[in-house]
């Protein structure tokens, strides 16, 4: 059966609902193809399930820290099948919220299956087959799962089956130290599992400076989770009820045996059975559709939003695709991806949270960079919390005196740096910032103190 719509919609991640609701309240008819669970990436087995699972490990960890806080609370018990289900059920409602919202939508239809190009124009869903003059593509990531010896002798976890896991590990295995590795260890410690995190390069989360990896790193270690870095060449094997990995590091045991793994080295884009090839629509070599800053495909008519355009792998990024579209589209307002700042939080407990410019960019920048720096031992909101690790770091150019970037390693990061992510969108000097009057007690107000402390970046 055919169908000819305004638009189609190939997605319902995080960019595909609103888009369609914007242009059906434009007056356009759209069609929007679902294969799987409504919500995306973020929804079913990225932001939402995890953070829940950071927020129970959260309230388990405090809990045994009642001493600290002149307490006693008792032995903590984590009751993993609670625990999982918890964090389904709030993943669960949020999906079930996206799609009653499209179902509901005027001038919208959904259809449920897979999705394949027939022509740049046309797309076929089982029976039915769809015709648009503008097509958006919103289809997202999996977890990548390269070839690695010995692979095919073992059982493993991604972050998708990871979040549905409801029995605690004995020993579990994670192969790659960046953001969602390093999450999901902690997660795991504080439930009580023994963590080893394998990573190949010589330090975690290397696209981080230096000082950040070593202190993330001094952090995990305090709660007990073990690092394998300068891991030559990770394999697998079985011993009974074991998996062995294999990891030729420089210093320690040459294997480890452990009950899980769970693979965390990467992603790939799901365009590998959307038939582009049938459209002349280019992709890079790992899968991604290329785009233009207005987030255009190679050919006309066809758009990419979210994690399988290759601009950007985070829930927010994803979101603001939708809007960049949605002001070209429908606003006649020329918004474009450049004009993005690089802004987003690793959800270790503290969090870690990046914008802008990080200290290794700005040496590189060739600009006379000042920075200002305090360790969260000198922040009276984290002392009083007992939340005292990490820092709090903010660079600027000395001759513009615009803000370049800022980091925050510390309780209530991931908000307050948004204090100075608003400032750097509105272009308004440091000064502006060191004025203002925050309230006491907050993690922020130590902002402008830092800007009134800056020195040049050695």
């Amino acid at each position: 059966m055919s169908a000819r719509f305004d638009a189609i919609v190939i997605g319902a991640g995080q960019a595909g609902p609103p888009l369609a609701e914007r242009m059906t309240k434009a007056g356009m008819k759209v069609a929007v193809i679902e294969r799987s669970r409504f919500g995306g990436t973020c929804v079913n087995t990225g932001c939402m399930p995890t953070k829940a699972l950071v927020a129970s490990a959260y309230a388990a960890h405090l809990a045994g820290r009642g001493a600290d806080f002149g307490f006693a609370a008792g032995e903590v018990r984590v009751d993993m099948k609670a625990v999982a289900a918890r964090a389904g059920a709030i993943s669960a409602r949020a999906s079930a919220g996206v799609e009653s919202w499209l179902r509901r939508m005027d001038n919208c239809v959904v259809y449920q299956g897979s999705a394949r190009f027939e022509s740049p124009g046309k797309v076929r869903v089982g029976a039915d087959l769809l015709e648009a003059d503008r097509i958006f593509i919103n289809v997202g990531a999996r977890a990548a799962t390269p070839h690695m010896p010995g692979i095919d002798q073992i059982s493993y976890l991604t972050n998708s089956s990871m979040v549905r896991l409801d029995v605690l590990p004995s020993h579990l295995a994670i192969i790659g130290g960046s953001y969602i590795g390093l999450e999901f260890a902690q997660i795991y410690r504080r439930f009580g599992a023994k963590v080893t995190v394998v990573e190949m390069a010589p330090r975690l989360v290397s696209r981080e400076d230096s000082d950040v990896s070593a202190a993330i790193k001094s952090m995990l270690e305090s709660e007990g989770v073990d690092f394998r870095v300068d891991a030559e060449c990770i394999r697998f094997a079985r011993r009974g009820e074991d998996i062995l990995v294999g990891v030729n590091c420089l210093a320690g045991e040459p294997e480890i045996a452990c009950s899980h793994v769970l693979l965390a080295i990467g992603r790939r884009p799901n365009t590998d059975d959307l038939g582009l090839d049938a459209t002349g629509v280019a992709m890079d070599a790992r899968g991604h559709i290329i785009v233009d800053d207005q987030l255009r495909a190679s050919v006309p008519g066809v758009w990419a939003l979210g994690e399988c355009n290759g601009r950007g792998a985070f829930t927010h990024t994803a979101y603001n695709d939708f809007e960049i579209v949605a002001a070209n589209l429908l606003d006649h307002d020329p918004r474009r991806v450049s004009e993005r700042i690089e802004a987003y939080a690793l959800y270790v407990d503290p969090p870690y949270a990046k914008i802008g410019m990080s200290v290794a960019a700005a040496k590189a920048s060739g600009r006379r960079v000042l920075v200002g720096e305090r360790p969260m031992t000198r922040v009276g909101r984290a002392v009083e919390k007992g939340e005292t690790t990490g820092f709090m770091r903010i660079l600027v150019d000395a001759d513009s005196r615009e803000i370049l970037g800022a980091a925050i390693f510390g309780t209530g990061g991931d908000e307050a740096i948004h204090c100075v992510l608003d400032l750097m969108y509105a272009k308004a000097p440091y000064s502006t910032l060191q004025r203002a009057v925050h309230i006491h007690p907050t993690v922020s107000e130590l902002l402008p103190t830092l800007l009134g402390e800056l020195k040049p970046l050695a």
